[in-house]
């Protein structure tokens, strides 16, 4: 027996991997601190949780609508226009078992073996892998931390060829936290409205913790002309910690979302009903927890940038949002040979962080801040231990 040749073509999730790896330290009793995983460590809202228990309690343990019960769609709906400025009719939204089934289900239903994704690097690492399961080629953009990690007008344009098919944008971004602000975009546009056969998945799943003055800047919002070409998607993980409740929901043309859901009807079938309720009361629930979360996430952002640019031989640029730090380390690299040889070095002195070339990035590694204060320090400190 053997496996797909789709399966051979990707790679397992080296930041999962990672964390896997500091899990099985600590069964063996090694004090390890994990910042290798994007989860935050706040509680889930009470509401939420009450909202799940209510519909255990009520029965609601059904089939729901493959693309979600009309009421979370609606709920959906509500955050799209309300968070992001996108005004959208819930029958153009599909909710699914994470934003990364989201991506994965756009990808598949639209792509053919030839055609070209655009990817900005770094970039989150499941982006390519899912490209190429689809058959598709990934083109990388480079970005650098002078430029802000982010791609120019001109870069997108360079890129841009007849097999060109989508180009992904995540802002916030994870690995390196990068925002777009609102010209940028606009610039953006203007390439991509002389290419109507290019698609844009604007990931903007950490749009609720951007660091940045003013609203949050997305495409589909700046080029309302667009908006017939543009798949945003969005979800409750992050925002409301809400990991393991894996519900994600993506807003767009209405023929992709029916394609989209053609191929969750085959793949999952609707999303955990239970999920949805809780889901439902995160969107039309409270939101004013999050000034206070954004502003602890900010206060570790900073103590952190801090503390790493003072050791030598690191260097991180300020991200705009998420809770990630993309960390130079190429004057150490002589030292190590490779950033996987520097990550394992750190792991050993008990700081789990992933390698930058698992995000298509090099010489370097990334950092989550979603961990107490405490834990971050003492990781910090282990960092410079490590490397004196």
């Amino acid at each position: 027996m053997t496996i797909s040749a789709a399966l051979e073509r990707i790679a397992p999730s080296r930041t999962t991997a990672m964390t896997d790896r500091a899990l099985e330290l600590r069964e063996a009793g090694r004090d390890i601190i994990s910042l290798s995983v994007g989860e935050p460590d706040f509680a889930t809202p009470d509401h939420v949780i009450a909202a799940a228990k209510a519909a255990l309690d009520a029965g609601d343990t059904k089939y729901t609508a493959v693309p979600g019960s009309a009421r979370m769609r609606a709920a959906a709906a509500l955050h799209f226009e309300r968070d992001l400025g996108i005004p959208v009719p819930p029958r153009q939204v599909i909710v699914s078992a994470g934003g990364k089934q989201a991506i994965f289900h756009a990808l598949l239903a639209t792509l053919n073996p030839g055609d070209e994704v655009l990817i900005p690097a770094p970039w989150w690492v499941s982006y390519p892998e899912i490209v190429r399961f689809a058959g598709a080629t990934v083109v990388p953009i480079g970005t650098t931390p002078a430029g802000g990690y982010r791609i120019t007008a001109a870069q997108l344009e360079a890129g841009i060829t007849p097999r060109t098919r989508w180009l992904l944008l995540n802002s916030p971004g994870n690995p390196t936290g990068a925002t777009y602000p609102a010209d940028e975009l606009k610039a953006l546009g203007a390439v991509l409205a002389r290419h109507p056969e290019v698609m844009v998945l604007s990931d903007d799943i950490y749009a609720p913790l951007r660091y940045t003055p003013g609203a949050h800047a997305t495409l589909a919002v700046e080029c309302p002309d667009l908006a017939d070409r543009i798949l945003t998607v969005s979800g409750v993980s992050k925002s409301h910690a809400m990991t393991g409740f894996r519900i994600g929901v993506a807003a767009g043309p209405e023929w992709l979302i029916q394609a989209m859901g053609r191929l969750q009807s085959h793949s999952s079938g609707n999303p955990s009903s239970i999920s949805q309720a809780a889901a439902i009361a995160a969107f039309e629930g409270p939101q004013d927890f999050l000034v206070s979360w954004r502003e602890r996430f900010r206060t570790r952002r900073d103590r952190v940038v801090s503390a790493i640019n003072a050791i030598p031989g690191l260097y991180t640029p300020t991200p705009d949002g998420a809770f990630y730090c993309m960390i130079d380390a190429a004057p150490l690299l002589d030292r190590f040979g490779d950033d996987e040889a520097l990550c394992l070095h750190l792991l050993e002195h008990g700081v789990a962080v992933v390698a930058a070339s698992a995000f298509g990035g090099q010489d370097g590694f990334r950092i989550s801040f979603a961990a107490d204060e405490a834990k971050l320090e003492e990781a910090v400190r282990r960092i410079a231990a490590a490397l004196a």
